[in-house]
Order: structure tokens, then C-alpha cells, then sequence
């Protein structure tokens, strides 16, 4: 199976979606650190030449790959690339499932504006300490998102893709 989390620029909350599907971060009833925030994988590291690129994170505990990317406003990206893999898979007989998640609708305001001012303008002094902020609020929300990701993933079994639009978070 291959897990692909998405959002608008793929290195904010995909990056925490990613480290919590690969246990790298650990939920508990606490808030996650500013230095568990800035020290996940490509958290806040991209840039807008790595949008529409799928990024590795790793291999879960099930062998199963998980992937992010940006897709910016592009509501298209998501099925076309869904309809790639479809694709591929009918020419190649290849029998591995895919999940596309959308992690948009766990983003606070507050992740917004720190990602415009630190991404977009590069003004990290704001920009930062925005986008922890927002990552502290809204990471119970992406842990959820990404348990019933795997969940979706473990027990839909008629189709091989799957986009989690994910519209419970918002």
C-alpha cells in the first residue's frame, strides 16, 4: 500500500501527518513540542520548486510507503494523479493500493498566515513561531486524520485508489 498525504503546500501538516503515520512523532495527551514541530522532516523545508513533487518519508511498520506533496490550488492534481495509478496499474498488473488523504482541513488559521509570511514572503521571525502555534493547535486533529487514513486503508478493499477528501476535520 502507498500512503500519500496532501495539502496546498505539502510541508506543514503533511509533514506532521507523515511523522505521525511513521511514529516518529507519538500522540499523547500532551502538545507536541516547538522542538518536536521543527524538527519533523521537511516541516516548513520546502519550496515552491518542490510543489506537484512526491516526497518519500518512509516505510511504516506495515511496509508500506508513505509520501506527501504540495499540490498548491490545483483541485485537479489529486484525480489525475489517482487516475495515473489507475493506469499504471491496469497496464503494469501491479496490485498495490493507494490512499490520498488531504490534510487541508485539519490547517488553523494561524498555520495559514505563518506559512504566508515564512514560505511565501520568507520572514521567518513571523512566520515561524505562527506556524508552531498552529501546529500545536491542530495536531490531535492530524493524528486523528492519519488514524483513520491507515484505518481506511486496512479495510477498503474494493478499490485500489482511495482519496480521502477528509471534510470531518474542518
Amino acid at each position: 500500500m502507498i500512503y500519500i498525504y496532501n495539502d496546498y503546500g505539502g510541508t506543514h501538516t503533511t509533514s506532521l501527518a507523515a511523522a505521525y503515520h511513521l511514529k516518529q512523532l507519538s500522540q499523547s495527551e500532551r502538545e507536541l513540542s516547538t522542538e518536536e514541530i521543527l524538527n519533523v522532516k521537511y516541516f516548513n523545508q520546502l519550496t515552491k520548486e518542490d510543489f506537484g513533487k512526491l516526497i518519500l518519508h518512509g516505510v511504516d511498520e506495515d511496509g508500506h510507503s508513505v509520501y506527501t506533496i504540495g499540490r498548491k490550488r490545483n483541485k485537479y492534481v489529486v484525480p489525475a494523479l489517482k487516475e495515473m495509478s489507475l493506469l499504471l496499474q491496469e497496464k503494469f498488473k501491479f496490485d498495490e493500493k493507494i490512499v490520498f488523504s488531504n490534510t487541508s482541513p485539519t490547517v488553523p488559521f494561524t498555520m495559514s498566515m505563518g506559512g504566508f509570511f515564512s514560505r511565501g514572503l520568507k520572514i521567518d521571525f513571523i512566520g515561524v513561531p505562527l506556524l508552531v502555534k498552529g501546529a500545536k493547535q491542530c495536531c490531535d486533529n492530524i493524528y486523528r486524520l492519519v488514524q483513520n487514513t491507515k484505518e481506511v486503508g486496512r479495510t477498503t478493499f474494493s478499490e485500489d485508489v482511495i482519496i480521502l477528501e477528509n471534510k470531518m476535520y474542518k
